[in-house]
């Protein structure tokens, strides 16, 4: 087995055994559902001054990159590629941002987040800058609807 193979095994039996993939709270009460792809669940965060959507791959017990197998590490670029391309058809950012930083939320999750030159925030990290902005039901409805379009 190579040496990076049993780092990744060795590094698993000292995490709490978790069989079952289940989305952690703080996602599941800050996001809603978009699609499920073959290895993500893609999540829109309720925050409508950024077009966010949030990557979690669902397998279990997952925290950093390097965890997941090859496969599926394979399978989360082109994943975050066809976020990053639908966010790029429905909005014509300046730029995408791809981010997995994981120190509030320790679920392996990615943030493809698309940006402009405009926002609150540019060019500095879009989060602690203000409260997140929660959608209308109706255009958060829309978007959802839209962003359903654009990720077929």
């Amino acid at each position: 087995m190579p040496a990076h193979r049993r780092l990744r095994a060795s590094k698993r039996k000292f995490r709490p055994e978790v069989s079952e993939f289940e989305l952690h709270g703080t996602l599941a009460a800050d996001t809603v559902k978009a699609a499920q792809w073959p290895l993500c669940r893609v999540l829109l965060m309720n925050d409508s001054r950024y077009p966010w959507l949030i990557l979690v791959p669902a397998r279990a017990g997952m925290t950093d990159l390097h965890d997941l197998e090859q496969a599926d590490q394979s399978q989360l670029m082109t994943e975050i590629d066809r976020a990053s391309h639908a966010l790029t058809q429905l909005h014509a950012p300046d730029k995408i941002n791809v981010a997995a930083l994981g120190n509030m939320v320790p679920q392996l999750h990615i943030h493809v987040v698309a940006r402009f030159k405009t926002d609150d925030a540019w060019p500095n990290p879009i989060w602690g800058v203000h409260p997140p902005r929660p959608y209308e039901a109706a255009a958060l409805a829309d978007t959802v609807q839209s962003l359903q379009r654009a990720l077929e």
